[in-house]
C-alpha cells in the first residue's frame, strides 16, 4: 500500500483530539471530509480505527497501535517545521566563513561583532587558512563563503566574486632603519636590506613576487613567515623591512614607519566569494549583505 500522508494527517488529528469536529477545525476542512478520509484509511488498512458514538469518539485497539506509531513521526515533522521557521527568522542556524588570520582579525572583526549583535542566536564558525586554501574549502562545500585577497588565481568561473574593500600593501620598518625614513627609494634598493616576507604560498607573497618579476627585480627574503602579525612584530624589533597590507596596522601607534617607494604599487582588493550554484542560507545572505552594504 502506498503511503498517503493526507489520510494519516487526518487520522492523527482525530486520534489526538478524539473528535471529528475538532480535527476538521484544525485541518480547515469539513467534518464530512474528515469522516470520508478516515473511512478511506480504514478501508486501506482493512480495520476499524475508531469507535464512534453520538457523545464521543474512542480509538479501537488497532487505532491505538497505529497512533502510538505515527504520533512520534508527526511530532518530529512539527519540530522540523518549527526549526525551519526559526532558521528563516534567523533565531537559530549557523554561518561558516573561511578567511586568513589577518583578514579575520583586522578586517572581519567589526562585521562579526555587528552580525552577532543583530542575530545573537546564529552560530558563527571561522576557519583560518590562507586565501588560496580557503578556495579549496569552498570547493569542498566546507564553508558557506570566504573572504579572499585579490588577485587569487584559484578562483574559478563557478564562483561568485563581490569586491568589498580596496587597500594598498606597504613596506614598513622600525627605528633600526630610521636612516631611510625620509627618503624615497626604488624597489631594487630594498634588496640591500633584510626583507621579512610571508610564505610563497600566500596570495600576498605571490602578488609581490609577480610585481617584482614585472619590474625585473629579484629580492630574496631574509625571513619567511606565515603570519602578518609576526612580520609586524619582527619589524618593530628591527629584524628587517616587512611587506604587509596597510589595513592590518596603525603606523601612529605601532612605532613603525612606511618606507616611501618610487614605483606606484597597484592597489589590491578584498572580496567575498561563494559558490554560484549553491544557495546561501538566510544567515549567510544576511552576513553577505552586511559586508556589501
Amino acid at each position: 500500500m502506498a503511503l498517503n500522508y493526507d489520510l494519516y494527517k487526518v487520522f492523527y488529528q482525530v486520534a489526538d483530539n478524539l473528535s471529528f469536529s475538532q480535527a476538521a477545525k484544525k485541518l480547515y476542512i469539513s467534518q464530512s471530509a474528515v469522516s470520508q478520509n478516515i473511512k478511506n484509511l480504514e478501508n486501506e488498512l482493512n480495520t476499524e480505527l475508531f469507535i464512534r458514538s453520538t457523545k464521543k469518539v474512542k480509538l479501537t485497539k488497532a487505532g491505538k497501535i497505529l497512533f502510538e506509531h505515527i504520533e512520534p513521526a508527526f511530532n518530529l515533522i512539527a519540530s522540523g517545521e518549527e526549526s525551519i521557521k526559526e532558521i528563516n527568522a534567523l533565531k537559530r542556524g549557523e554561518i561558516h566563513i573561511g578567511a586568513n588570520d589577518t583578514i579575520s582579525k583586522d578586517f572581519l572583526l567589526p562585521y562579526l561583532n555587528k552580525f552577532h549583535q543583530l542575530y545573537p542566536e546564529i552560530q558563527i564558525q571561522i576557519t583560518n587558512r590562507t586565501s588560496s586554501t580557503c578556495i579549496e574549502l569552498l570547493q569542498q562545500n566546507k564553508v558557506d563563503l570566504i573572504i579572499s585577497n585579490l588577485p587569487n588565481p584559484k578562483i574559478t568561473e563557478e564562483m561568485k566574486v563581490q569586491k568589498i574593500y580596496s587597500f594598498n600593501d606597504i613596506f614598513i620598518a622600525g627605528n633600526e632603519f630610521e636612516e631611510i625614513k625620509e627618503q624615497q627609494h626604488s624597489l631594487k634598493m630594498l634588496k640591500n636590506y633584510p626583507l621579512l616576507m610571508l610564505e610563497p604560498k600566500t596570495t600576498t607573497r605571490k602578488f609581490l613576487d609577480s610585481l617584482l618579476a614585472e619590474m625585473g627585480t629579484e629580492i630574496t627574503a631574509a625571513i619567511e613567515l606565515g603570519s602578518v602579525d609576526l612580520l609586524i612584530e619582527m619589524a618593530k624589533i628591527g629584524l628587517g623591512i616587512a611587506f604587509v597590507p596597510e589595513y592590518c596596522l596603525n603606523l601612529e601607534t605601532d612605532d613603525l614607519f612606511e618606507i616611501k617607494i618610487k614605483e606606484k604599487l597597484p592597489a589590491r582588493e578584498l572580496a567575498v566569494v561563494n559558490n554560484k550554484n549553491i544557495p546561501l542560507s538566510n544567515a549567510a545572505e544576511k552576513f553577505l549583505q552586511l559586508l556589501t552594504d
